[in-house]
Parts: C-alpha cells; sequence; structure tokens
C-alpha cells in the first residue's frame, strides 16, 4: 500500500491560503458584497439584507471580519445600542478583486448557460 503525499502550499501561496480560509465561510462573501453596495449598514439592516442567515451566524461573521481588518464596526453607547457595519480600506480592495471574479464567473457560466 503506497503511503499518500500530503501537499502543502507553496510558501508564497501561505498569505492566499490564509486569506481564502477567512473568505469560505458560508454567509462571508455575501456579507462584504452588501456592504460594498450599501455602503454602511446598522447590524438590523444587514441582518435583514442577508435573508435567511441566523443573528449568531451573522454575528460570528461580522466578528471574524473585524477581527481581520475587512469591516469596521463602529458601537454608539446609546439606549438601545447604535452599531454599523462598513468597510475598511481592506474590504474596500477586496471588493475590487472580489467585482472582477463576478465578472469572470459571469462570463464563464453565461456562456455556458446560453451554449446548452
Amino acid at each position: 500500500m503506497k503511503k499518500q503525499k500530503i501537499l502543502t502550499p507553496e510558501p508564497k501561496c501561505n498569505p492566499l491560503a490564509t486569506l481564502l480560509s477567512q473568505l469560505s465561510g458560508q454567509w462571508t462573501l455575501y456579507i462584504l458584497c452588501i456592504l460594498a453596495e450599501n455602503g454602511s449598514l446598522r447590524f438590523g439592516k444587514l441582518r435583514g439584507k442577508v435573508e435567511g442567515i441566523s443573528t449568531k451566524v451573522l454575528t460570528e461573521r461580522l466578528k471574524m471580519l473585524e477581527a481581520n481588518g475587512i469591516i469596521h464596526r463602529h458601537h454608539e453607547p446609546t439606549i438601545p445600542p447604535k452599531v454599523t457595519y462598513s468597510l475598511t480600506d481592506r474590504g474596500k480592495e477586496l471588493s475590487g478583486v472580489l467585482d472582477n471574479l463576478c465578472e469572470l464567473a459571469s462570463r464563464w457560466y453565461d456562456t455556458e448557460a446560453t451554449n446548452d
């Protein structure tokens, strides 16, 4: 029986692997797209725009994106508390890359759908 070789990313790909692992969670890219299209949003408004997401999962994704410097959380200590989320400069840069990826996906898959 042959022993399988475990593939590890090349050192130059490690940052890419890190970024992809941060973005790979369900809803993460959708949340980023909503914030890119709408600008700053309060938590409740954001939850309403991401249909089907639970409060728990949205909170987890937002905390992770904030910890990675992709979104900014602004908290005003009012009653009730006012919390808004927006893209950081990193998030805006990522949004531009995602726009290009969406265009590529549309060209690839819209073309295949019309060729069938």
